[in-house]
């Protein structure tokens, strides 16, 4: 469910992406609903971050948990970025985008033998680790199979080779390990990480194979637009990935923000990259430094474009049906409850229109199933065409066959055209692996 505040103060309507003839365009091109990524967006995007770190040692990796389609991928890896994976899927999808195995790091959780023999096998070589279980788990995987230079995977036990163009994914290389950090006066309450008390342990875990253990990885938490929850506490995370005598890598992690309300407080990208390159200068060396936006870069890039299929008035407020629904957002209760939504009108009917409170509801009757509430919108007819903004994270990759409906197309807009990167499913799909 989109959530907006109740009795929120009227403000002013936000800007379409892009005019209603594309709109009207696209939906009858591709069909209704419709995920709609603007590709010079993306790259504006891309451009801002990467030049917002001024440290020289340092590798942006896209968190493509919040976005698996293989052609946005494909962005990011043209532009130089490099892959974050938390799962074996994850990197699946980086692969068949073309990121080489050696530009992906898999930091996740709770892998089973299986999966890290599967990752392994794909030529993936840089893993942040979430317990010293999993650690031990990983040493007995590889450490039969460690050849003479130490870190260096000999053989891996077989997996299913994941090919591409013809060319087999799986080369062997030096692994490197790194922990994932719990402390919790920085990390909080957190199932996730290894805390400073175990590094002996895991660090004797690690050399008992021929490996060590050369990074830290830290985690803010999702969707943080405080800026200084990140600057605040980079003397203590530096402090703590000197601890380990191997120390090569920083993986800053994830969990930078997005503004979804229109005005609202924005990460700011340049203060953390100055602040962050200053103390890793200080420190000497060339400690690699990892940053792994997800949220942050693709966020803005996309929206839903819906139709009304339904307009009433009850005590003055508009009730507005559209033919799509809560199932093809993020789940409000992981990632949050707030889209900007618009309009397409043309330009002079908006204007000439004052705005209404409105409910946006899906096409279901699931009691929950609103897009937006309170929304200040012109009074709209069936037919018109809704947009819900900032839906590039965790849109359709947090999309589901929840209310039985398939999930819709995605389309990317660049050079001043558009080309579909997702077809459409249909009602077969509700059928896929059921046996009867």
């Amino acid at each position: 469910m989109i959530k907006i505040k109740e009795n929120q103060p009227a403000k002013t309507l936000q800007a379409a992406p892009f005019d209603v003839e594309l709109g009207r365009e696209l939906l009858d091109s591709y069909g209704s609903p419709l995920y709609v990524y603007q590709g010079d967006r993306l790259r504006e995007t891309i451009r801002r971050i990467s030049g917002a770190v001024p440290y020289p040692h340092t590798q942006f990796h896209f968190a493509c948990v919040t976005n698996g389609n293989v052609a946005l991928l494909q962005v990011f890896q043209q532009a130089g970025w490099g892959l974050h994976a938390n799962t074996p899927g994850d990197i699946y999808l980086g692969l068949q985008a073309g990121f080489a195995p050696g530009k992906i790091v898999y930091t996740g959780s709770n892998l089973s033998r299986e999966d890290m023999q599967q990752v392994l096998g794909w030529g993936v070589r840089t893993f942040n680790l979430d317990s010293v279980a999993q650690l031990k788990l990983f040493c007995d995987v590889c450490g039969a199979e460690v050849g003479g230079d130490a870190g260096t995977v000999r053989e891996i036990p077989p997996s299913p080779p994941l090919k591409r163009g013809g060319e087999e994914r799986g080369d062997a290389g030096e692994v490197r390990l790194g922990l994932r950090l719990n402390l919790p006066e920085i990390t909080g309450d957190s199932r996730i990480g290894v805390r400073p008390e175990e590094f002996p342990a895991a660090i004797a875990i690690a050399k008992s194979v021929g490996l060590k253990l050369s990074g830290l990885h830290f985690y803010r938490g999702t969707g943080t637009n405080a800026t200084q929850a990140f600057t605040q506490v980079i003397d203590a995370v530096i402090a703590t990935a000197q601890q380990l005598p191997d120390w090569e890598y920083l993986d800053f992690g994830g969990g930078f923000g997005y503004p979804y309300h229109a005005g609202g407080v924005a990460f700011d990208w340049e203060l953390f990259g100055a602040e962050l390159a200053q103390k890793l200068t200080a420190v000497g060396g060339e400690i690699e430094l990892v940053i792994e936006p997800g949220r942050a870069a693709i966020a803005g890039c996309a929206t839903l474009l819906a139709r009304a299929v339904s307009v009433k008035w009850q005590e003055g407020k508009q009730i507005v049906g559209v033919d799509t629904s809560i199932a093809n957002l993020a789940v409000l209760s992981v990632h949050g409850g707030y889209r900007e939504i618009v309009t397409l009108q043309p330009t002079e009917g908006e204007l000439a229109q004052p705005p209404h409170p409105t409910d946006v509801c899906g096409n279901t009757t699931y009691s929950r199933d609103y897009l937006g509430r309170n929304c200040r919108l012109p009074a709209l007819q069936m037919g018109d065409i809704v947009a819900i903004l900032d839906v590039g994270a965790y849109g359709y990759a947090m999309s589901s066959h929840f209310l039985h409906r398939p999930r819709p197309a995605e389309v990317l807009l660049e050079a001043g055209g558009h080309r579909l990167i997702r077809r459409r499913e249909d009602y077969n799909v509700l059928l896929n692996n059921q046996v009867f």
